[in-house]
């Protein structure tokens, strides 16, 4: 008999119950916040037909879908379904095949896996989740800075120190126009999206690669260098732009959202805010006209936010997307959302060490010396539920060291044991797993003692 080596495929893991306390704290502040903003939850099929997928992540990312292979009859033909790239798509084909039951602007978070076939790296997963929130049916900009409200209510409840980079695709298309390479627009967005990557010579190469004059390259340089404030940036672009239309409506569209965003965090504003939550982080809103985003579908503001603190890819990203229900017979309806990568919080908390303390974990557990005290034990641990107390009874009355040893490995914070002594009193020996100390307690002061929460 062989035995095989157990394995996961690469770019997916595992999580322990450690982990997914620390995950289910990641899901649960980032739904309290959307559910803060009227956002409503919904899910999509892990599968999608490829008619729905190909076409709407631009060139590289069709490169990265899962195709899901054809079994039975169909076996051997082009693959007609593919696992989902991500939650807007589907969310776009959605919003179309359910129209007649859903009230417009639609408000709607997804926190649900992807998947990506691609090279796995520190950050970078084939199977990993996503929290995403969009609005569709309006063309209002307050969505937008509603979204970055979010954002910065998210990480500062994480305390997690971020900046939040803004472009829109508008200033791409101006940037593509007055360079004289408008029919780039699209290789220019690639190519740009990889400057943190791969720098700023190997930029240009690429540029030069995929068509575009050494000329408009020359021209190109300047713009992705300017420097100053966000409205030094703007009124920059604002000239640069002048004979671009679509340019100039990407700059103004910008500046508003500058603005009801900075009209947002008046004094009183922070003050109320840093009020409501201690774990108050750092955040910077930047100008970045490097950040392309290469997916094909955006069309106004895209969003990009990376972590201060930690060497790690962004951590959320989205942006504006003006005819995505086109695509499946619905034109004109405006979205925008963003998108939490769970998976890359969750690395980013741990390497800043930043999780509570107490995540889903077993309060206290009773350790007792015989089959009378373990009924006697299991009465008490109903009680302790009842009041809300994560309770454990070790199922059997083995050697006090080996249930000793259990709780310690599983890091629960007291053990109430019960001996005879215990019985006829009705009370437990309580004992602090990190002190050390002991004490006898009643069922009463054990469920009101507020070491238990």
């Amino acid at each position: 008999m062989n035995i095989q080596k157990p394995s996961i495929p690469k770019g997916t893991r595992d999580f322990g119950s450690i982990e997914m306390a620390r995950r289910n704290y990641i899901f649960s502040t980032i739904r309290s916040v959307f559910a803060l903003y009227g956002f409503q939850q919904i899910e999509t099929p892990s599968m999608e037909n490829m008619s729905t997928l190909m076409g709407k992540y631009g060139e590289e990312g069709d490169k990265l879908l899962f195709r899901i292979q054809n079994s039975g009859e169909k076996a051997g033909e082009p693959a007609e379904k593919g696992l989902r790239y991500d939650l807007t798509v589907p969310f776009a084909r959605y919003v179309v095949q359910h129209k007649e039951e859903l009230q417009f602007p639609f408000r709607r978070y997804q926190i649900q896996p992807v998947w990506r076939a691609d090279r796995p790296q520190k950050g970078r997963y084939r199977e990993f989740y996503q929290c995403d929130v969009d609005v569709i049916g309006t063309e209002s900009l307050v969505c937008e800075m509603e979204l970055i409200q979010i954002v910065q209510e998210v990480y500062r409840r994480f305390g997690i120190r971020v900046s939040l980079h803004i472009n829109n695709r508008k200033i791409l298309a101006g940037i593509a126009d007055v360079i004289g390479q408008p029919d780039k627009m699209m290789d220019i967005t690639v190519a740009i999206d990889k400057l943190d990557k791969i720098g700023i010579e190997n930029v240009n190469k690429e540029l030069l690669e995929r068509g575009l004059t050494p000329e408009a390259i020359d021209k190109l340089q300047p713009i992705l260098n300017l420097s100053g404030s966000n409205e030094d940036k703007l009124n920059q672009l604002s000239v640069i732009l002048a004979n671009s239309e679509i340019g100039l409506k990407g700059v103004e569209e910008l500046r508003t959202i500058f603005q009801l965003v900075n009209s947002q965090l008046s004094t009183k504003g922070r003050n109320q805010t840093a009020s409501l939550n201690s774990k108050l982080s750092t955040f910077n809103l930047e100008l970045d006209l490097c950040l392309a985003r290469g997916l094909n579908y955006y069309t106004g503001a895209i969003f990009e936010v990376k972590a201060l603190d930690v060497q790690m890819g962004s951590i959320t990203g989205g942006g504006r997307y003006d005819n995505l229900t086109g695509i499946f017979g619905l034109p004109g309806v405006s979205g925008v959302g963003i998108s939490f990568g769970a998976d890359r919080i969750y690395d980013v908390l741990t390497e800043l060490n930043l999780y509570p303390n107490e995540l889903e974990r077993t309060r206290v557990m009773f350790a007792t010396f015989g089959e009378e005290e373990l009924n006697y034990a299991l009465g008490w641990a109903a009680e302790l539920r009842k009041a809300g107390i994560a309770t454990e009874v070790y199922p059997e009355p083995a050697k006090m060291k080996k249930q000793m040893g259990y709780a310690d490995g599983k890091q629960i914070p007291f053990v109430a044991i019960v001996g005879g002594d215990e019985m006829t009193n009705n009370t437990v020996m309580l004992k602090n797993m990190l002190t050390g100390e002991q004490k006898q307690v009643t069922l009463e002061a054990l469920i009101n003692d507020e070491l238990m929460k």
